[in-house]
């Protein structure tokens, strides 16, 4: 990239809102995944509209210019990081939401809308958007569908893709496709909605989401089972399981996080137990399911406790707290792995087991109802180089065993930038050229968020 492209740019797009300043292009540069080599872009443009985005990624088209697209930059895995001579094309003020219509349990919105912001404003209809990532009160709805996003409420109602029935999207040469249905089944042709939910902008921009709405729960019931341990707590996923209750949200903490979030926000899990298996039900027979899910986690030996309204709010918001922010005394990488429901207390004590073998320390949650597991291991920053060989060691290690296991390296953050390191072990080599096919067709000269989701 040279002077001339940038002046370019502010020729042909000089409608568009943009900034080249060092400041702004260092805070855009990426978002908030490992970061493997700094980069900083050219410019970044923020779109106020689908013709914007439309001139933005003509004029890419035309100059061979990479674009990076990015929502809140909420995003864990490098999603959102810039590369090498791109702009960053922020779609955080595309952000109304442009329709609601409660008897067909939909709404219609722009990328930039705050996933929180959509939740309030189905409630005023007794309805809701089931997706719900830890980062609900601050992540897009557009970011969310990047990368398939998951979220407590996974359990039950599924991930972003569960919730989504139409896109509108730009395609790198700036054509609009609209995508999917406004109907809740729909089967003609291939699945193009499904396609571009989860592919982080490789394929196109999104620029409108139809979503499907659900009905807010008349009545909640929060259980808390505190065991010893964290396989002893897990254990008591399958044993729910077996009870045939299926929850809402069904979360794992183990005691270094409950000790850190103490820390932070004076609770008092850890002094309530060594591990916490977090639990609700939802809809009309939500007491009755609560019933039986406090019945099976004593029969494991928990101390089980069903939460008034106000501690069960607590307690949940504690969870979405529960990654923590990142302290600059340490290096310190979370994963996204996910193992089959049956595979999880062996999983958990295979990570207690590696984190001891290579001397890092190591805090566990997870979303225990679909086996989506959040290892986070750091080491102290003094340790220097030594330090970060072994978390590496570790990372690799947690990856390898969860795939020998039939899991997965991600289950909610994406591939990102970071994960294209493991991702050769999980997909074949026909899989991984039958997605370069694919990426080909709709991005023929590659100018869309290049480096991401899929190996080269």
């Amino acid at each position: 990239m040279t002077a001339d492209t940038l002046l370019d740019l502010a020729r042909s797009l000089p409608d568009i809102e943009m900034d080249s300043s060092a400041a702004i292009r260092a805070a855009y540069g990426s978002d908030q995944g490992p970061v493997l080599e700094q980069m900083s872009p050219l410019a970044v443009l923020w779109a106020r509209s689908v013709e914007e985005v439309q001139e933005i990624l003509r004029w890419a088209s035309r100059t061979g210019t990479t674009v990076v697209p990015r929502g809140a930059g909420t995003g864990v895995s490098g999603g959102a990081h810039a590369t090498a001579g791109c702009i960053v094309l922020s779609l955080e003020r595309m952000n109304r939401i442009l329709e609601i219509r409660p008897d067909d349990e939909l709404a219609v919105v722009e990328p930039g809308v705050i996933n929180a912001d959509l939740n309030k404003a189905a409630g005023e209809h007794g309805l809701m958007y089931a997706p719900d990532p830890a980062s609900y009160r601050i992540s897009t709805v557009g970011g969310n569908v990047a990368t398939n996003a998951g979220g407590l409420r996974c359990a039950k109602y599924g991930v972003t893709r569960d919730s989504v029935l139409a896109l509108d999207v730009v395609l790198a040469d700036g054509t609009l496709v609209s995508t999917g249905h406004q109907t809740f089944k729909g089967v003609a042709g291939y699945d193009l909605t499904a396609l571009f939910t989860g592919s982080e902008g490789t394929l196109g921009i999104v620029v409108g989401i139809t979503v499907r709405l659900r009905y807010q729960p008349v009545k909640t019931c929060t259980v808390a089972g505190f065991f010893p341990d964290i396989e002893s707590a897990a254990a008591g996923v399958l044993a729910v399981g077996r009870a045939r209750v299926q929850p809402a949200i069904m979360e794992l903490l183990d005691g270094p996080t409950m000790a850190a979030l103490d820390a932070v926000h004076g609770s008092d899990l850890r002094s309530r137990g060594g591990a916490l298996l977090l639990i609700q039900t939802d809809g009309y027979g939500a007491e009755a399911e609560a019933a039986v899910v406090r019945a099976a986690l004593a029969a494991l030996g928990g101390t089980v406790s069903l939460e008034d309204n106000e501690e069960a709010l607590a307690l949940v918001d504690l969870r979405r707290h529960s990654r923590g922010d990142a302290v600059h005394t340490e290096v310190r990488v979370g994963e996204d792995v996910a193992v089959p429901r049956s595979g999880l207390v062996t999983y958990i004590a295979e990570l207690n087991r590696m984190a001891g073998r290579h001397q890092v320390r190591l805090k566990v949650v997870a979303h225990a109802g679909d086996g989506n597991v959040h290892p986070t291991f750091w080491v102290d920053a003094a340790e220097g180089s030594a330090g970060v060989e072994r978390l590496d060691a570790a990372l690799d290690e947690s990856i390898s065993v969860a795939l020998a296991m039939g899991g997965t390296i991600t289950g909610e953050h994406g591939v990102g930038q970071f994960k294209l390191r493991w991702l050769g072990q999980e997909q074949q080599a026909e899989v991984q050229e039958l997605q370069r096919q694919i990426k080909s067709v709709f991005d023929p000269a590659g100018i869309l968020n290049p480096g991401k989701a899929i190996l080269p």
